[in-house]
């Protein structure tokens, strides 16, 4: 069994979760104005990481180096540890940068411990052992799909009333969960709702964390059910999502991103009710997505030390996954000091540091920021105790600034950083900060939940099914933001896996043979530069959002993009594509079933 579509057909591979019921569904369908149904699908896809899964290993003695590529330094060596029994405390783990991992990455898994065994048996030679890449895309994680039958009900002025689904998945024999009581997502403080899933075991690859677990086939469901039931009310699109603000989480934050992101594609000029009646075959459309996650910063400790000769050393085992983690250490720390961001060493991605959690669930950021801010508070107070007396200022009338000691708001009573260091004689100055996931929020440096709206502008030939995309807006919040153009970086990235996921991505499964058909980068096709548009990033930067605190980024701009492509295909040609990747096929089939009805 490798396919899931047809739930009629998995018989006992069929785990069913139990009904949950909120309110008065049935009452509700019959008090209904308005009702729509329609059936969507979300297949599996694979991680994908362009650097594959693997390490290199060498047993030295009774200690083996280890040099994973991995989103967790500081566990994994723990892990490889227990499945090839030897002692933690024998395994140094180092990691200066990797090639992608999207939640995939945690685990040493057995390939890791068969290298290790390899440089045991040859005496100790350092053995590199990577997946190839057919190997990547057949076992090394995916994230699940999603299959579901969903039915809503409205009154005539747009306010839904009622919400129904029957959702499937698999992420592989160990099936496919989900959080159903997200239902209907963002949207999710609807009254009346019955939700229905079963998790459904094939022979395939397991599921791995992949970017937002969950949610981007969540959106996309609701946001593909919800734009449904607008167009069956010859609605707009967009004053249907704003008419039903208020049963969302966030009312006020959702409604300001709306408009900002209509604003930014143009909507008022672009916008038209379902199906382009432009003469032509080529049709346009737009379409709208949301998000929503947690993000926040995991446990981390940083140890910082100051030098006489005015170095700085910032070190604590955390990961850069490519994401600009260094940096933002960096610039927490020199703006502390009051230094340039050259001025401060920062060491990451090795076992002799103080431990920081792996880097999953856009936790990373919050967790570092915070230990690496306390830690540099509290070296920079040791300074000031030192320097008092020299500068006949109480320690807590200083401030460093501009790469200088001085008395707060007197520059002509100060030194250079140099020479305050050089106070210290022979001894440096090493101070520890941590953050403690537990107790982060009442701290008040970072805090969790955020928001995020993506609409798409696409345009679809009728007569060859291909879409392109012209336009990707997205506006998204994540609290303090420490780097606004890092921070776009990481929005620009989730809108171009959100147009893989859309138009392309699917991993095919051959019925006879048990096998992944496409296991390579040819025929597992990822987005080039001609096929994502031009991508439009907004962070929704308010005084009310700084006040929050830093907020975890990663997930949450990944996670509306496939919706609001979905979407925008139904707004220009008329008719549902239920099911994603939107390919030429697809969507001539759609076109098909449309002039057939």
């Amino acid at each position: 069994m490798v396919h899931e579509h047809d739930l009629s057909k998995v018989g006992t591979r069929a785990k069913p979760a139990g009904e949950q019921v909120a309110g008065d569904p049935d009452k509700a369908f019959q008090e209904a104005e308005v009702t729509s149904e329609g059936e969507y699908g979300i297949p599996v896809i694979t991680h994908c990481c362009l650097e594959p899964h693997g390490q290199v290993v060498q047993w030295n003695g009774d200690k083996v180096e280890y040099w994973p590529s991995t989103q967790n330094v500081t566990q994994v060596g723990n892990d490889l540890a227990k499945l090839i029994e030897v002692p933690a405390n024998q395994i140094h783990t180092h990691m200066d940068y990797m090639g992608g991992g999207f939640g995939s990455k945690f685990p040493p898994d057995l390939w890791g411990a068969e290298a290790a065994q390899l440089s045991k048996m040859s005496g100790g030679r350092p053995v590199k052992l990577f997946l190839d890449r057919a190997t990547e895309l057949t076992i090394a994680g995916n994230r699940p799909s999603v299959f579901a039958k969903v039915k809503t009900g409205a009154k005539k002025d747009g306010t839904i009333t009622v919400w129904q689904s029957q959702t499937w998945a698999t992420g592989g024999y160990t099936g496919g969960n989900l959080n159903v009581s997200l239902f209907p997502y963002v949207f999710n403080k609807l009254e009346n709702k019955r939700l229905n899933h079963t998790a459904v075991s094939i022979n395939a690859g397991s599921a791995r964390a992949w970017r937002a677990p969950n949610h981007p086939q969540l959106s996309f469901v609701t946001c593909s059910a919800l734009e449904d039931l607008a167009a069956k009310l010859n609605m707009d699109a967009l004053a249907f999502f704003l008419k039903n603000i208020e049963i969302t989480t966030r009312p006020q934050v959702y409604k300001a991103q709306l408009e900002k992101a209509a604003e930014m594609i143009e909507w008022k000029k672009y916008a038209h009710l379902r199906s382009d009646t432009t003469k032509g075959p080529v049709k346009r459309g737009l379409g709208i997505g949301v998000n929503t996650w947690g993000g926040l910063g995991h446990d981390s400790q940083c140890r910082v030390t100051i030098h006489p000769d005015g170095s700085v050393d910032v070190d604590l085992c955390s990961q850069d996954l490519g994401t600009a983690t260094r940096t933002m250490i960096a610039m927490v720390a020199a703006e502390t000091f009051g230094l340039t961001i050259n001025q401060v060493k920062v060491g990451i991605g090795d076992t002799q540091f103080p431990p920081s959690g792996g880097s999953g669930g856009s936790t990373t950021i919050g967790g570092v920021t915070v230990s690496t801010r306390k830690a540099t508070v509290n070296a920079l107070g040791k300074l000031f105790d030192l320097l008092s007396p020299v500068m006949g200022v109480p320690a807590d009338g200083l401030e460093a600034v501009d790469g200088r000691i001085q008395q707060k708001g007197n520059p002509s009573k100060s030194m250079t950083w140099q020479q305050a260091c050089a106070k210290m004689g022979t001894q440096s100055i090493s101070e520890m900060g941590q953050n403690k996931q537990a107790e982060a929020v009442k701290e008040g440096l970072i805090n969790q939940g955020t928001s995020g709206v993506q609409m798409a502008d696409v345009s679809v030939d009728t007569d060859t099914g291909i879409v392109k995309m012209n336009r990707m807006v997205a506006v998204q919040d994540c609290g303090l933001v420490v780097n606004p153009k890092t921070a776009e970086s990481q929005v620009f990235g989730a809108c171009i896996m959100s147009c893989c996921a859309a138009l392309m991505e699917e991993r095919i499964m051959d019925q006879q043979t048990g096998r992944v058909l496409n296991p390579d980068m040819e025929f597992y096709k990822l987005a080039g530069i001609s096929d994502i548009g031009e991508i439009i990033v907004h962070m929704d930067i308010t005084p009310e959002h700084d006040a929050r605190g830093i907020i975890g980024l990663g997930e949450p701009p990944a996670v509306g993009g496939v919706a609001a492509i979905s979407n925008a295909v139904a707004n220009a040609i008329g008719v549902r594509v239920p099911m994603v990747p939107l390919t030429p096929n697809r969507v001539l089939a759609a076109l098909s079933q449309r002039r057939i009805g």
